[in-house]
């Protein structure tokens, strides 16, 4: 517990250095010394720099703990809202809003995009259920193609109405355009993320099952639609904002998972940090790489994220011999 601690102190340091370090990235070269006295530069770095920071963090901390909550759900660890057809429903329900009523508000589009990411992961659940309990690397290859499916029913309806340069903006995340007033909705799904805090305990007892949850007095319903409310909530406040961003809800749980366990209310903290500090190292390699170009910080964490997930798939499935 102590060292748990310590670890998290030790997360919020670095997350404290990582922010400063990513408030001076940019192609306009800025000092601290220049936000003092030029005011140029110090609206830079309101309008700018801190909204996308702010952005990042919150994205990465929500993200991981919507992978958490998914895998405490579905009883498996080799899954999280991007890859299972939740992140593809949201963008579905964009497309959806921005075919059907294209002057609608952006409060509304979320509302809709929300309902289809909903939508997709009781599909999803449904088809989960009728797997066999033996094999459960079947669950992660069945999201997969479930999620890809949703992925290509987008796609088709993007190019009838010749929204594909939109579609493609909703399935890889990126800040390049996030400015301040265009990323508040954000945090709507930190306070979200927050909640989840207060139902840890009753999150972690579902993950048992629903005879033992039921069995130590928990609404296993009342949670388990509390949690899929909050991870659609989160999925699409991420996808209508900046985009999706895979492998972030499987790789930090699992990370957190293998060294202090399944104790949710203990382990809630690291996960967000974790999180948070991974994705925006993502999005500060994708601004230096290529400088003065940007790589989109779904395409870099996407690529540490394939290999992280094909690791743990490789050691699980030689484990299991």
């Amino acid at each position: 517990m102590r060292t748990l601690r310590l670890e998290i102190w030790i997360g919020l340091g670095v997350i404290l250095a990582l922010s400063v370090v990513s408030l001076g990235v940019g192609v306009i070269k800025l000092s601290w010394e220049q936000a003092f006295s030029d005011p140029e530069a110090l609206r830079v770095l309101i309008v700018s720099r801190l909204p996308r920071t702010l952005a990042v963090l919150i994205t990465g901390a929500v993200l991981a703990m919507a992978g958490i909550i998914l895998q405490a759900i579905v009883r498996n660890r080799f899954v999280e809202p991007m890859t299972t057809g939740t992140g593809q429903g949201a963008a579905l329900g964009i497309l959806l809003a921005t075919i059907l009523i294209p002057t609608a508000p952006l409060i509304l589009r979320m509302g809709l995009a929300a309902t289809t990411a909903l939508a997709a992961s009781l599909g999803f659940l449904a088809i989960v259920r009728r797997l066999p309990i033996n094999q459960p690397l079947l669950v992660p290859l069945v999201g997969l193609i479930y999620g890809a499916l949703l992925g290509a029913v987008s796609v088709f309806f993007a190019y009838q109405f010749d929204l594909q340069q939109s579609i493609a903006i909703w399935t890889t995340g990126e800040f390049s355009g996030v400015l301040k007033g265009r990323y508040e909705l954000l945090w709507l799904a930190a306070l979200a993320g927050g909640l989840v805090y207060l139902i840890a305990d009753q999150l972690a007892i579902i993950g048992m099952g629903q005879t033992m949850a039921t069995g130590l007095g928990v609404n296993y319903r009342q949670i388990m639609a509390a949690g899929l409310l909050v991870i659609s909530l989160v999925t699409a406040l991420t996808v209508v904002t900046v985009g999706m961003i895979p492998f972030v809800g499987l790789v930090v749980p699992n990370i957190i998972s293998r060294r202090y366990g399944d104790n949710l209310r203990q382990t809630l903290p690291l996960v967000a940090l974790t999180g948070a500090g991974l994705v925006l190292i993502s999005d500060i390699l994708g601004r230096i790489l290529r400088f003065p170009f940007e790589i989109p910080v779904g395409s870099v964490f996407g690529v540490i994220g394939a290999v992280f997930f094909l690791m743990i798939l490789y050691s699980s499935s030689r484990s299991a011999y």
